[in-house]
């Protein structure tokens, strides 16, 4: 019974490894819906509460201006020709990002950046400060103590060390929506699904595999990004539907043969699809040292009245050229036989840069090449 248990046992594994896909991805981690994004938030405001590390209001006039205004909104007036001089005082950008489908009197996160001469914005506080859209409408009101990883500390006679960026803080849930987003998610009666990377293939797949779960129509492929949907007629059926929609899984389409170099780094990224012609390379490298000692002259008798005690150079040169430096690539050969070959000579980073590119120069190389 035993042996009859695990036999059926592993037949059925079996069978599971062969009707898995692949590599079949979710079309969530593929594509997004259309309307489905952030907005951007910006607004201005004080950050108060520093220990002298403010804004120097004989430099930073803005500051002072601000400050005058917020009190007077409070019923403090400030006479004519008064200055305020704190130091404790830093004018700041707040920004944010409006996530989609948020209400109003959800929190969202806010980061804070001084636009004056403020040393460091540890320990302050963010005043209320109104968040606006790109249209102008006010969309959220941040206010907050600020969490600054930055860290700066100087001495009287001039030396300072600084840690991070300490004139940029965040306030986590710093900010309460007023406004929320109007959206008008599957109004028209179609959903459409925009792809992450444009891919004629994978959005064909996309459809397919749409069309083949809920009905044929239901999905079309309008270009190598956009894919549009049918929406249910009834509202309430939308979440549920796209629900499902999102977790089909496909095969995408292999992305184009690319080879990918970091001129700064030496970094080389080699896709899957990169295949080579019938070429030999021969890369050969010489490897020059040079190496600089003193000598003590010491005169020996009967040279020791006429003669001085010298130090001098003794200068020695090795010129070594590697060998092996030569190999063939055979037809068709793909991305491992290009790292084996490669690597078997030995060759670094540079010298693997300097191949690919003569390769592509000679028409070798069956991909494109990106220098970034």
């Amino acid at each position: 019974m035993s042996q009859v248990f695990s036999r059926g046992f592993c037949l059925f594994c079996v069978l599971l490894v062969s009707l898995t896909p692949a590599r079949a991805d979710r079309i969530k981690d593929l594509a997004s819906v259309a309307g489905m994004r952030d907005n951007q938030l910006v607004g201005y405001g004080l950050v108060v509460g520093l220990d002298g590390s403010g804004d120097k209001v004989n430099q930073v006039f803005y500051t002072e201006q601000s400050l005058k205004n917020m009190l007077s909104q409070l019923g403090v007036v400030v006479p004519d020709g008064i200055r305020l001089k704190p130091k404790n005082v830093a004018a700041v950008m707040v920004h944010a990002k409006l996530p989609p489908f948020i209400k109003k009197g959800q929190k969202i996160d806010v980061t804070v950046s001084s636009v004056g001469n403020a040393k460091s914005l540890r320990g302050g506080t963010l005043l209320m400060a109104p968040l606006k859209g790109i249209d102008g409408q006010v969309y959220a009101i941040a206010q907050g103590d600020l969490v600054v990883g930055g860290l700066g500390v100087a001495g009287d006679d001039g030396s300072s060390v600084t840690i991070n960026i300490p004139s940029v803080g965040r306030i986590p849930k710093g900010a309460i929506v007023e406004r929320p987003i109007r959206n008008s998610l599957g109004q028209a009666g179609t959903f459409t699904l925009n792809l992450y990377t444009a891919d004629f293939t994978t959005a064909s797949r996309m459809s397919n595999a749409i069309n083949q779960q809920f009905g044929l129509g239901t999905a079309k492929a309008i270009d190598p990004v956009s894919v549009e949907v049918m929406a249910p007629r009834d509202n309430l059926q939308r979440v549920e539907f796209l629900s499902m929609v999102e977790n089909l899984t496909l095969e995408p389409g292999e992305a184009a043969a690319r080879v990918v170099i970091n001129s700064r780094t030496g970094t080389v990224v080699i896709s899957n699809m990169v295949r080579v012609t019938p070429a030999a390379v021969a890369h050969g490298s010489l490897v020059v040292t040079i190496t600089e000692d003193q000598l003590v002259s010491q005169p020996i008798a009967p040279f020791t009245n006429r003669a001085t005690t010298e130090i001098v150079q003794d200068t020695q040169i090795e010129v070594e050229q590697e060998q092996n430096r030569m190999f063939v690539f055979e037809p068709g050969v793909d991305l491992n036989d290009i790292v084996r070959a490669v690597n078997q000579v030995g060759a670094a980073p540079g010298d693997l840069v300097a191949i690919l590119e003569a390769l592509k120069e000679a028409g070798a190389l069956r991909a494109e090449l990106v220098v970034i």
